[in-house]
């Protein structure tokens, strides 16, 4: 019997100009790719520009563009990372903005966080503030978390780490977030 594959949805929490997340995001997405039995999507907040929430996704009409698909993205994931960068000690208004528009859709669904930051508290308290968000919609937030401090000197532009120690947390954090997602799903 083939069973289906876990669907594992990263979203890049950070829709700045110059941002370096998205390259944490990319060695994420570079490590799903490499397990069995799992699939993954990659939903660039950047490059949906949600508007301002004014209502939830099934509440809008008409929906803003990539609402629909982006919650369509996180219905399907059996498993979420986030990938968000510290910003004035929180984590980015794009990334709560995005939250907003979904809180039913993460009811029961298990989230792995990967914080980063150029400083080095690798996105600590973005940590912080977003475990209870998560927490209040459902979600099952993975106690295992990865942060990233002087993303600047620790991934390439193309989401090489520069730094070995990130293969093995990602790894085992991904490992958690599998076996987790794997339970929820029965």
């Amino acid at each position: 019997m083939v069973s289906t594959p876990l669907h594992i949805l990263v979203i890049t929490g950070s829709a700045r100009r110059g941002r370096l997340s998205d390259r944490v995001s990319s060695f994420v997405m570079q490590r799903l790719a490499r397990l069995e039995g799992v699939t993954a999507q990659l939903a660039d907040l950047a490059a949906i520009a949600l508007p301002v929430m004014e209502e939830r996704l099934g509440r809008v009409d008409p929906p803003p563009p990539g609402l629909v698909e982006l919650g369509t993205a996180i219905e399907r994931a059996d498993a979420i990372v986030i990938v968000s960068p510290e910003y004035n000690h929180g984590y980015p208004g794009v990334l709560k903005n995005a939250l907003d528009y979904f809180l039913p859709q993460f009811k029961r669904t298990p989230v792995a966080l990967v914080t980063v930051s150029g400083g080095g508290h690798g996105g600590v308290i973005a940590w912080s503030q977003l475990v209870p968000v998560l927490v209040y919609m459902g979600a099952f937030v993975l106690p295992q978390t990865v942060a990233v401090s002087k993303v600047q000197d620790s991934f390439a532009p193309d989401g090489t780490a520069l730094e070995p120690a990130y293969e093995k947390r990602v790894d085992g954090m991904l490992a958690e977030l599998v076996w987790l997602a794997g339970r929820v799903r029965g």
